[in-house]
């Protein structure tokens, strides 16, 4: 079965508080995918991305702000759970603990209708037990079961009225590190077996890109990307997408664009990009973002309190604060921050880091040099120089022996504030013993713009 969602929304309303009335919480933004039918598909995300509103708008126990949801050829957006075909498994499992396993197999079936009778439930419950390795374990009660035979038992349940769409909501969460690897890998088995359409929900990567044959990154309620896990992690849409795959983290260094070559911490790291000229501050594009998001002030008013005076400092001089009772004007200094302020405090409602990071974009669709960030992650160095470019310079802090790898952990060379972890084969040990310094080359990089969107 095939779930399609078009431009899915779901805008929980603000809630009333003593200061008055919060935002509105955009937990699912315009949101569009496809699950192949028989595919298990990851939403993947950090807590709050909005991935668990989503299984529970498919699952029909949240209604839509707005767009369609789609199991094969029919509209079920307005339908109710139980006429969903759908079979969900919860975070806590939610077993009866006064029933035993095959009672909380059989409790969906009550409702089946026509309805089944007690040797067809006997038969698909049996069925269902098999599939998950717990067909001997029928007669006893939850609290007589692991973690991991309790999970089993859920799954059961939800397979049992053989559903069209298997829906998972963190199913592996409550379970010890080494019971979720083996549970993980059931979990997929199970999924082939029945070759029922799946819906995991993970916070976890390694989950995620361990089962799932498509995954989808979410943040803010935003889906950042959808592909086939290894590509996602080897082809990252954007920084977010970057950072958030990868175990150990990806490295990131502050970079710069300049006449058109890429650079870290002023030398030459890489050459063959488009970027000319200085972008300002006292750009009509900024104003134009202030204007289109309830900036009242016209444009002269506007440029004439950049170029001015303000009646009171957006950032006090540091040491020299003006006091709050002196009415003088004072220069107005001309930083992004206090751009920000100025127009919020005069109509503009973007917040502060959603309005940085449309000035990113419009700088970065100049042209202009700028500012932007390398990622490189740890497996992607070599010791081997095969170019003049693409070198960082490291300083050795220390080394973990991790097996068949070596993790070195240190900064660039004279910037005790940066951290960088490279990973390299245990056989190249000999080449870094005794040294405090080395000079790593980058076999694959990525660069991004400050606004997070992927350049190369």
């Amino acid at each position: 079965m095939e779930v399609k969602l078009e431009h899915l929304t779901k805008i929980f309303p603000g809630r009333k508080t003593k200061e008055g009335i919060s935002e509105d919480v955009h937990a699912v933004d315009d949101m569009s995918i496809v699950v192949p039918d028989g595919k298990l598909l990851g939403l993947l995300g950090p807590s709050g991305c909005g991935k668990s509103t989503t299984l529970y708008m498919i699952a029909g126990l949240h209604k839509p702000t707005g767009g369609k949801i789609w199991f094969g050829d029919l509209d079920v957006t307005n339908v109710p759970p139980e006429n969903r075909g759908i079979g969900l498994v919860f975070q806590n499992y939610a077993l009866y603990p006064h029933l035993s396993v095959r009672q909380n197999i059989q409790f969906p079936l009550y409702n089946v209708r026509p309805k089944l009778s007690k040797e067809e439930m006997e038969t698909l419950a049996q069925e269902a037990a098999n599939l998950v390795d717990i067909g001997n374990l029928l007669d006893r009660k939850p609290k007589e079961l692991s973690g991991g035979q309790q999970q089993r038992v859920a799954i059961a349940r939800a397979l049992a009225k053989r559903p069209r769409v298997l829906l998972l909501d963190e199913p592996l969460s409550n379970l010890d590190a080494r019971l979720r690897l083996q549970t993980r890998e059931e979990i997929k088995r199970i999924q082939r077996s029945s070759g029922v359409t799946t819906v995991f929900v993970t916070h976890d990567q390694e989950e995620a890109m361990s089962i799932s044959d498509v995954i989808v990154v979410m943040n803010h309620g935003v889906v950042q990307q959808i592909d086939e896990p290894q590509t996602v992690y080897d082809e990252p849409a954007n920084l977010f997408v970057a950072k958030f795959l990868g175990n150990p983290a990806i490295n990131i260094f502050e970079g710069e664009l300049k006449a058109g070559k890429l650079y870290i911490d002023g030398k030459l790291f890489d050459s063959g990009y488009k970027s000319k000229g200085k972008f300002s501050l006292l750009d009509e594009g900024i104003f134009q973002i202030a204007a289109e998001f309830g900036f009242k002030p016209s444009f002269e008013e506007y440029m004439t309190m950049l170029n001015g005076e303000a009646v009171k400092p957006f950032v006090p001089t540091k040491g020299n604060p003006v006091p709050s009772n002196e009415p003088e004007k004072i220069p107005f200094v001309l930083t992004l921050e206090n751009i920000y302020l100025y127009v919020s405090e005069n109509g503009c409602h973007l917040k502060a880091e959603d309005f940085k990071q449309k000035v990113f974009s419009y700088r970065a669709s100049l042209g202009v040099n700028r500012p932007v960030r390398i990622g490189i992650r740890p497996e992607s160095f070599s010791l081997v120089k095969v170019e003049s470019e693409g070198i960082i310079p490291l300083d050795i802090r220390y080394i973990e022996h991790i097996g068949r790898d070596i993790s070195i952990i240190g900064n660039v060379h004279d910037q005790e504030n940066s951290k960088v972890r490279v990973i390299i084969p245990s056989e190249l040990r000999k080449d870094i013993l005794g040294k405090d310094r080395i000079d790593m080359f980058a076999k694959r990089f990525y660069v991004f713009e400050e606004s997070g969107e992927r350049i190369k």
